[in-house]
């Protein structure tokens, strides 16, 4: 049977995601793509002519992000000029989407070289304009199946299944001493690209986002972070956010616990693999650093929208044939706080095989790219560890989740 297999993860650093303060801010988001193209060429010494197809999850495909970011960012990267490349958007789940379609593709036997991955630039994307996110059509829609803001759904979730904002906070804690260890112990270091702008000049080669002196009593002063959107007004109607989700569930008085601190932070950044067909690596003396056991995608409730990673994880195993105590590590998007708390809960998987290099909520979530982010951070923690088996989810607008399991060769 045809195998996909991961020969390289690379990921620039993040940075904070706001145009007046962030190292990656002035960086185009092309640019932060290219560059990691650029270092997967030198690293594994590929003929770029060989690679069938580039790409890019990208959630906002406007202004910089727009006209397929993927086949102007291997261009700009100096790629055989052959080489296509095309742009998808998942939401949060787009750059994980970008893997599992790359290995698809190999898969078929229709290819053999991909790069995959994704890229965010939030200090940009927070400048645009939503409007067009709220004309007729979608309100019809929002109309009869709500959507309202994550940051309300994370909360409704957190109020139905009854998580606490102490435990939202004990886990908001842990992800923040858990990256400032894996950044202090270098455990990032062989995945991440420093980013230099056009003319050479360093622009950022750490993480800009983490907070590492944040303390249980600070995280209990914050205010909650989304009261105030249940009535917002969305559109030209009058309807909000809380009148639409009103029709879903008329009765439900939300307990409003997360905060900044218990969502994922703004930020920029990029990643990208380089996947290959078990015949062509071998050909080109490419040495394999795991292959793709299991991938999927599912759909879930589109009003609580943040539930999918659990029913898509119980499918991607299913596929594998494994069960949960088959899986060594977890990575598991910190979209909130309550994403991984509901992920552990559910599926009765102890804390410390998940995350355990932090997340979104320390480290920030750059939308496009998290999910090829993930693949890089879980497969170098699995080498570093001498460990085996790994699976990365994540929750996604729309009810969506994608998932993968990956194994070490």
């Amino acid at each position: 049977m045809q195998e996909v297999w991961i020969i390289d993860a690379v990921r620039t650093p993040r940075g904070i995601g706001k145009a007046e303060s962030g190292g990656l801010s002035a960086i185009h988001p092309q640019h932060l793509f290219s560059t990691l193209l650029g270092a997967l060429r030198e690293r594994s010494r590929i003929d770029t002519a060989d690679v069938d197809d580039v790409i890019t999850g990208v959630n906002t495909q406007q202004g910089k992000q727009g006209l397929n970011l993927a086949r102007m960012a291997a261009l700009d990267a100096g790629y055989d000029r052959r080489v296509p490349g095309f742009s998808l958007d998942r939401f949060c789940g787009s750059g994980l989407t970008a893997m599992n379609l790359g290995a698809m593709g190999i898969l078929s036997g229709m290819q053999d070289l991909i790069v995959a991955g994704g890229v965010e630039s939030m200090s940009h994307t927070r400048t645009l304009s939503r409007e067009f996110m709220m004309d007729s059509g979608n309100m019809r829609l929002r109309k009869r199946i709500p959507q309202p803001h994550q940051g309300i759904a994370a909360d409704l979730i957190a109020t139905l299944d009854g998580f606490t904002r102490e435990e939202l906070d004990a886990l908001a804690l842990l992800s923040q001493q858990r990256a400032d260890t894996a950044i202090r112990e270098g455990r990032f270091a062989r995945s991440l690209i420093p980013v230099h702008d056009e003319n050479g000049v360093l622009a950022l080669d750490r993480e800009e986002f983490p907070r590492p002196q944040t303390t249980a009593e600070g995280l209990a002063k914050l205010k909650p972070a989304f009261p105030d959107f249940f009535d917002r007004v969305i559109d030209e109607e009058g309807n909000s956010y809380g009148s639409l989700l009103r029709t879903a569930y008329p009765d439900v008085e939300i307990n409003y616990v997360h905060t900044a601190a218990t969502s994922s932070g703004v930020v920029d950044g990029a990643a990208a693999l380089l996947l290959a067909s078990a015949a062509y690596a071998k050909a080109h003396g490419l040495k394999p650093r795991a292959r793709i056991r299991a991938m999927t995608t599912v759909g879930d409730d589109p009003t609580l929208m943040l539930n999918g990673p659990v029913p898509a994880a119980r499918r991607a195993l299913a596929q594998a044939g494994m069960e949960i105590g088959d899986i060594d590590l977890f990575e598991v998007n910190e979209a909130f706080a309550v994403v991984p708390a509901k992920f552990m809960r559910d599926l009765g998987i102890d804390r410390d095989r998940v995350n355990v290099n932090g997340g979104a909520m320390a480290l920030g979530h750059p939308i496009g790219a998290t999910g090829a982010i993930l693949v890089g951070t879980l497969l170098d923690e699995l080498e570093r560890r001498d460990l085996s088996t790994g699976l990365i989810t994540m929750c996604a607008a729309g009810g969506l989740a994608p998932a993968a399991i990956i194994e070490r060769v």
